[in-house]
């Protein structure tokens, strides 16, 4: 199968439409948008993976609801404020918010899924928000990908949209995503908010079942600065519009929808590690030959969520022993003598570590590997045939600057 990386964010795909606009939620002297829509022409069959935190916010609560349901029609998401920690007034204001955007768009209540981003222990002002639902409604659009990747930024330095296509029974496939992350990110479901749409015809166990396996692989191999949001949620929503035969769990088509889906999501994981707060490098851990996949998850996780070896690669210190160091705690079953170090990047390519022991390396060489903006570790346990890659960054100065005065 060919994947074609195409124009579009969330509204590549057929029958899809959305818009941000701006309605006052965040107090900011700069007017940016901070609601947004996203609208399927037809009813579609949803999957999706929320956060494991305990305090999960009122949205999240109201969207489980819907996806257990399986089928959406409408996203309506916003930025600014949380709506968690906000009691029964939160979970009214999410079925209000659910309401005037059925009311108005002409969708049963039941298929809107709601979202939000931002501080917690705030309630919405719900006067604002339905002004910016009806003005989305107005304003919903095949190029309106841009406006509601604004709309649901927080910290974020710039938008985050992929859509890729390709061919299955004799039609061309879309799916293409928008998401948000900058801070507070290390999901344990999915990621702070990621919106994909397809116009697959896909069966609702086969979109469920791939949601979460695309999940586990990309979003829930991303960390910034190890704190896991009451709002992350995932959702993926397939109208069938493209008119193939249906696509059932496991039958012909499924593998090349999870490439296509996985494909989207591990892009935009990796836009989320890149623009963590005030990173000014991107960290790709590689573990292969590992025992299982999670044995490989866990190593790969542990070593991008240290924050010892954050903060080494901020100091461009090639202090390998902070990377076995997690290595050797991330629970995984290892042999230690037979770990192999290398780290990698435009720089250049340099072993630090071969059978369990530490090599003596060109430390002008390992510099130039570690002065590039990506930089790649890569970790071989020689004890099977499992992989996996996750994503991180470095810590600095301005990650602190930036969440020491987040609410001001």
């Amino acid at each position: 199968m060919t994947l074609k990386e195409i124009e579009g964010g969330v509204t590549a795909a057929q029958g899809f439409t959305a818009a941000g606009f701006y309605c006052g939620i965040k107090e900011s002297i700069v007017r940016k948008r901070d609601i947004a829509i996203i609208y399927s022409d037809k009813k579609a069959n949803v999957g999706g993976v929320f956060t494991t935190n305990q305090f999960a916010a009122a949205p999240v609560e109201w969207s489980r609801e819907v996806v257990k349901r399986g089928t959406a029609q409408m996203i309506v998401a916003n930025s600014g404020i949380a709506n968690a920690c906000t009691g029964e007034q939160g979970r009214q204001d999410v079925k209000t918010i659910a309401e005037t955007a059925a009311q108005y768009g002409r969708v049963a209540v039941e298929d809107v899924l709601v979202c939000s981003t931002g501080v917690i222990g705030h309630t919405l002002p719900m006067d604002k928000v339905s002004g910016g639902i009806l003005s989305c409604l107005a304003s919903l659009s095949p190029e309106g990908s841009d406006w509601a990747a604004e709309a649901i930024a927080t910290t974020d330095t710039y938008q985050k949209e992929m859509a890729v296509e390709y061919e299955f029974d004799g039609k061309t496939i879309h799916v293409g995503g928008i998401a948000k992350g900058s801070g507070m990110i290390h999901p344990n479901m999915a990621t702070m908010l990621c919106f994909i749409t397809t116009d697959l015809q896909i069966s609702a166990e086969a979109i469920a079942a791939a949601t979460k396996a695309v999940a586990d692989d990309s979003f829930n191999m991303v960390t910034v600065d190890g704190d896991i949001s009451t709002n992350d949620s995932m959702l993926v929503l397939a109208n069938g519009m493209a008119e193939n035969q249906e696509v059932a769990v496991n039958g012909p088509g499924y593998q090349e929808f999870v490439e296509a889906l996985q494909y989207v999501a591990a892009a935009l994981a990796k836009m989320i590690a890149h623009d963590g707060e005030g990173a000014t490098k991107l960290l790709e851990c590689q573990v292969c030959h590992a025992l299982t996949k999670e044995d490989a998850r866990k190593v790969a996780k542990a070593v991008v969520s240290s924050n010892l070896v954050k903060a080494a690669f901020f100091g461009e210190d090639a202090n390998w022993g902070r990377i076995i160091c997690a290595v050797g705690y991330s629970g995984a079953a290892i042999a230690p003598e037979k770990v192999d170090l290398w780290l990698e990047s435009e720089g250049g390519k340099i072993q630090l570590m071969a059978a369990g022991a530490g090599l003596n390396f060109d430390e002008e060489a390992a510099a130039k590997v570690l002065k590039e903006k990506s930089i790649q570790i890569i970790i071989d346990l020689h004890q099977g045939e499992a992989g996996a890659t996750s994503w991180g960054c470095d810590l600095t100065y301005d990650y602190v600057k930036i969440n020491a005065d987040y609410r001001s």
